[in-house]
This record gives C-alpha cells, sequence and structure tokens, in this order.
C-alpha cells in the first residue's frame, strides 16, 4: 500500500509541474495575444499562474481538514522562491539581476510582509477567518497600488506579429493547454494532498514538514523553471516581478481563501521553527539585497542558494536525531 501512494506523490508532482509549466507558458502566451502590457504579465499574469498549484492544494487540503498542510505547502514555496529561483536566474544569467525600478523597490516591501504576516499571526497556533480576510485584505491593497498609476504599464512587447489568423490559432492552442493544464492541477493536487496525509499517518511525519520540504518545492518549480526561462533570455526584468509576485499571491491570497475554508491549526509548531526562521531569514536578506544596491550580485545569489542548503540539511538532521531519540 504504501508503495502505491509514494508512486502516486510522485506521478502527481510530476504532473504539477508539467501542468503549471503548460499554464504558465499558455497564459504568457494569452497576455501577448490579447496585448497586455509586459509589466501586468510579469507582476501578475505570470504570479497567479505559478501560485494555482499552491491554491489548488490549499483548497484541497482545506476540504479534507488538513489546512495545516497548505501552510507548509506555501512557506516551502515561499523560502525557495526567494533563494533558489532567485540565484539560479542571477547565475544563469550573463549579468546581474537588476532591481532599481522603482516598483520593483516597492514591491520588496509588500514582498517581505507577506512572507513574514502568516507566520506571525500563526503564533497564536491558528490562522483563523478573520486572519484570512486580513490577508485578502493586504493582497487587495497590492493590486490596488499595483494598478493604481498608469507609467507602470508603458512598456509592450516589440516582438514581430505574425497573421491575425495564425495568431488567433495559437491563442486557441495556448487557452486549451491552460485549461488542461488546469485540470491537470485539480488532480495533481488531490494526489499529493491524499499520499501526503498517508505518509503523515504511516511514517510519523509531519504533514507540515512534508509541505515544507517537499510538496513546497514541487510547487515552487513553475517559478523557477520562468526565473531560468528568462535569465537564458536576458529578460531579467521579468525575474523580480515574477518571484516577489510568486511570493505575495500564496502567502495572502492562497492562505486567506484557505483560511476562510477551513481556519489553519498548529497545535504543535515544533515542525515549523525552522522553516520559519530560514523564510524570515530568506526575505529579510532578499529585501536586503534588492534595496541596497538595487541590484541581486552573483555572490549575493549563492549566498541565497546555499541558505536553502543549510534549511534542508538543518531539517533533515534534526528530524533523523529526533527519529532516534
Amino acid at each position: 500500500m504504501s508503495w502505491f501512494y509514494i508512486f502516486i506523490f510522485i506521478i502527481s508532482c510530476i504532473i504539477l509541474y508539467f501542468s503549471g509549466e503548460w499554464v504558465v507558458g499558455g497564459l504568457m502566451r494569452i497576455a501577448r495575444f490579447l496585448g497586455w502590457r509586459e509589466f501586468v504579465v510579469a507582476f501578475f499574469v505570470m504570479a497567479f499562474a505559478a501560485s494555482l498549484p499552491n491554491l489548488f492544494i490549499g483548497i484541497t487540503s482545506a476540504l479534507i481538514q488538513i489546512p495545516e498542510f497548505s501552510f507548509g505547502d506555501v512557506a516551502g514555496n515561499n523560502i525557495v522562491a526567494l533563494t533558489i529561483a532567485v540565484a539560479l536566474a542571477v547565475l544563469i544569467s550573463k549579468k546581474e539581476l537588476p532591481a532599481e525600478s522603482k516598483t520593483v523597490q516597492t514591491t520588496s516591501v509588500f514582498t517581505m510582509i507577506a512572507a513574514i504576516l502568516p507566520l506571525i499571526l500563526i503564533l497564536d497556533g491558528s490562522l483563523s477567518r478573520v486572519d484570512g480576510v486580513l490577508l485578502i485584505i493586504l493582497f487587495l491593497f497590492y493590486c490596488s497600488w499595483l494598478f493604481s498609476k498608469r507609467e507602470r504599464f508603458t512598456r509592450i512587447y516589440e516582438e514581430h506579429k505574425d497573421s491575425i489568423i495564425k495568431e488567433f490559432k495559437v491563442f486557441l492552442k495556448d487557452l486549451g493547454k491552460v485549461i488542461l493544464g488546469i485540470i491537470l492541477l485539480v488532480g495533481a493536487a488531490q494526489g499529493i494532498v491524499s499520499s501526503a496525509q498517508f505518509f503523515a499517518q504511516n511514517f510519523n511525519v509531519s504533514i507540515i514538514l512534508i509541505g515544507i520540504l517537499i510538496t513546497g518545492l514541487g510547487s515552487a518549480l513553475p517559478e523557477v523553471y520562468f526565473a531560468i526561462a528568462s535569465a537564458r533570455k536576458e529578460k531579467t526584468w521579468m525575474i523580480l516581478g515574477d518571484l516577489m509576485g510568486s511570493v505575495i499571491v500564496p502567502a495572502t491570497l492562497v492562505l486567506g481563501i484557505v483560511a476562510l475554508i477551513s481556519p489553519i491549526k498548529i497545535l504543535d509548531p515544533s515542525p515549523l521553527l525552522i522553516a520559519r526562521f530560514f523564510l524570515i531569514i530568506s526575505a529579510l536578506f532578499f529585501f536586503f539585497f534588492v534595496r541596497t544596491g538595487q541590484k541581486i550580485t552573483k555572490k549575493e545569489a549563492l549566498f541565497l542558494l546555499s541558505l536553502y542548503i543549510i534549511f534542508v540539511l538543518v531539517e533533515i538532521l534534526t528530524k533523523y536525531k529526533a527519529s532516534e531519540i
């Protein structure tokens, strides 16, 4: 039976990755066809699309009364986005990651607040419906600020356009990919949550820890993929916008929705202690790097990468020592 759930978990993670990639790529091309501005695509469309795995995992886990799994998933996702995704983008790119834009600078403040606020709200052992409403209000406030000034949307795509008929055919194809990708995301989320629940019950592993270390990494793969692809194409201006949005959306909108469906109660905070510490450290250093030099250098990228490696090693060693006692 355990091998069956391991197989389901692996297959679901693979489906989650490819379906997430389909949705992200499809929405990107649809946005171009509809003439949406680059800024909207980078800061909103891409970030929201890449957060769909977190959303489906969150809703599924909330409906079967294990919403704490979603909390672990979002925490793990945010650590990956702020460390691995940023680091790989900088290391692969030929140049440093620019952050001189006023919009990027201000969004970095929202990113730090969004990453840390859920950790503060759950200090009392519960992320209540009131907390969920507060997180959603923060998301809406960010969106209202984001769309408040016209000059944020002045940059448009300059790529050559094909014939209308050819573009429309591609549009329909991408729309089909997005719909299929979303259907697969729903199925993959169900498989991941069910198998994670089995592991937690039968292998004495906290479901929060599974979310942080495994599912959080899996659901963050679309962000990592987009960051690497953008770095290879030297579209570095899109990377920080997408990654910061990919932290803000899950930490506010997703957790807010999950808390409204089923309040998140963490009776034993020990599985979350290490992740909480490293998430706060990652958010603070990311904020510091973006705000001070208005760019992220290769050395800073290596530091962020090493931070994630240390986090994983500490989690594994702590779990190993706990199992020996």
